[in-house]
C-alpha cells in the first residue's frame, strides 16, 4: 500500500481544541485512506503566528532532521508522497517541501493561499515561507475557489491546480432524523468557537440582525460554543433574555447532530472564514442555513438552493434573509430537503477519496519515457 506523510502547520488532527481547520484536517486523513492510500500523521509542529514575526525555523529543522533519520533507518516508513493541508502566511510549512527534496518525492498542499498584500508587514515572514512552499508544490488541491486567481497569477511552470470542494464523512455522523415539532418559535442555531476578531464579529451582527427582526416574529436561538471570548458573547445577547440559550462546547456528534436536525435554521454571518464545516454538518442533518458570503462559504451553502447567502457583512441583508426563511416555512422545508441531498451526494467522503486518488497517483505512477 503507497505511504503518504501528512501533516497540518495551522492545528494537526489530534489537536485538543475542536475547529473547523482541525475537522477538515481528519477529513482529510479519512478520505486519503478511502482512497486505498497508508498514512499518518508525520508530524505535529504548529507554526500557527496569529501576531506576526514568530520564527519556528529552528524547531522545523530538528523535524526534518528527526524524519529523514526515521525514514533512513526504518525504510517502510519512507513515504511516496508529502500531503499537507492548509498552507498560508499564519501556517506555512516549513518541514515537507525539505522532506520532499530530500526523498525526491512529490509535495502536495490541499488549501493554499497567497496573499500579496501580506509580502511587508508582520507576516512577511511566514508570508515569504509560506510563498515558497507553494511554489514547490506539484499539486495544490482548491476548497476555497476564491483562492484560485491569486494561485493561478503566480503558478509555477508544471504546477496543478485541481478544484476539491469541501467534504463530509456521513459515517461518523448519526443517520438524519429531522426531530423539529411543527408549532412554536422558529428554532435557530449558532454553533462556532468563541474568540477575537473574526468570530467575535460574526456573533455582533447576529445579535444586530436578530434585534432587527420585525416583532411579530417568533423565535429562539441556541448557541453551540465556546472560547475566551465568551464573556463578550453573553452581553451581545444578554438583551434577548431567554430567547437565546448559550450551551458552551459540545463535542459528542450524537448531541450536536440533535440540535441540527432540531433547528429550523443554521444562523452564522461567517465573517472571513474559508468556507464553514458547521454548514455541511447542519446540511446533512437536514438543516438549512443563512450565512454571509465570505470566502468560499458558497461551496457549502447552495443559494437558492440550500440556504440563502447574505452580502458579506451586511447586518440588514442577514436580518432579512432569516426573516424571509422565518415567514416562509415551505421554502424553509424545501431548503432543507436538498441540503440533506446535497450533503450526501455531492459532499460525500467517497466522493472526496475517489478525487484523491485519481489527483493523487500520477504524480507517484509517472509516464515512462517513450523507447
Amino acid at each position: 500500500m503507497t505511504r503518504i506523510a501528512f501533516y497540518a502547520p495551522l492545528k494537526p488532527p489530534d489537536h485538543p481544541v475542536p475547529s473547523g481547520d482541525r475537522e477538515t484536517a481528519r477529513l482529510f486523513l479519512a478520505a486519503l485512506r478511502g482512497a486505498g492510500f497508508k498514512t499518518g500523521i508525520a508530524s505535529t509542529l504548529r507554526t500557527a503566528d496569529p501576531v506576526g514575526g514568530q520564527d519556528f525555523s529552528g524547531q522545523a529543522q530538528a523535524e526534518v532532521d528527526r524524519l529523514l533519520t526515521l525514514y533512513r533507518e526504518q525504510p517502510r516508513d519512507r513515504p511516496a508522497l508529502w500531503f499537507t493541508y492548509h498552507v498560508y502566511y499564519k501556517a506555512p510549512d516549513l518541514i515537507g517541501p525539505a522532506i520532499a527534496r530530500a526523498l525526491g518525492i512529490p509535495y502536495v498542499i490541499a488549501e493554499g493561499s497567497r496573499a500579496p498584500k501580506r509580502a511587508s508587514g508582520a507576516w512577511a515572514g511566514g508570508h515569504a515561507q509560506a510563498e515558497a512552499a507553494l511554489d514547490t508544490a506539484s499539486l495544490i488541491l482548491i476548497l476555497n475557489p476564491n483562492d484560485r486567481t491569486m494561485l493561478e497569477a503566480a503558478r509555477p511552470k508544471g504546477q496543478a491546480l485541481i478544484d476539491l470542494p469541501p467534504f463530509i464523512d456521513t459515517a461518523t455522523w448519526p443517520s438524519p432524523e429531522r426531530s423539529r415539532p411543527g408549532a412554536g418559535p422558529c428554532r435557530l442555531l449558532t454553533v462556532a468557537m468563541m474568540r477575537e476578531h473574526d468570530k467575535l464579529a460574526s456573533y455582533d451582527i447576529l445579535a444586530t440582525a436578530l434585534a432587527e427582526l420585525d416583532a411579530d416574529l417568533e423565535w429562539q436561538l441556541d448557541i453551540v460554543g465556546d472560547g475566551p471570548a465568551r464573556a463578550k458573547v453573553e452581553a451581545l445577547f444578554a438583551p434577548f433574555g431567554k430567547r437565546v440559550t448559550l450551551h458552551g462546547r459540545i463535542d459528542d456528534r450524537a448531541r450536536l447532530a440533535a440540535f441540527y436536525a432540531q433547528a429550523d435554521l443554521l444562523a452564522w454571518p461567517a465573517v472571513n472564514e474559508a468556507f464553514g464545516m458547521v454548514f455541511l454538518e447542519a446540511a446533512l442533518q437536514g438543516c438549512a442555513a443563512v450565512a454571509g458570503r465570505f470566502g468560499g462559504v458558497g461551496s457549502v451553502v447552495l443559494d437558492g438552493q440550500t440556504g440563502l447567502l447574505t452580502r458579506p457583512g451586511d447586518t440588514a441583508d442577514f436580518s432579512q434573509s432569516i426573516a424571509k426563511l422565518m415567514r416562509d416555512t415551505a421554502l424553509r422545508q424545501r431548503f432543507s430537503g436538498q441540503a440533506l441531498a446535497f450533503a450526501q451526494q455531492e459532499r460525500s467522503l467517497a466522493f472526496a477519496s475517489h478525487r484523491l486518488r485519481e489527483a493523487l497517483l500520477p504524480l507517484m505512477q509517472p509516464e515512462k519515457p517513450a523507447a
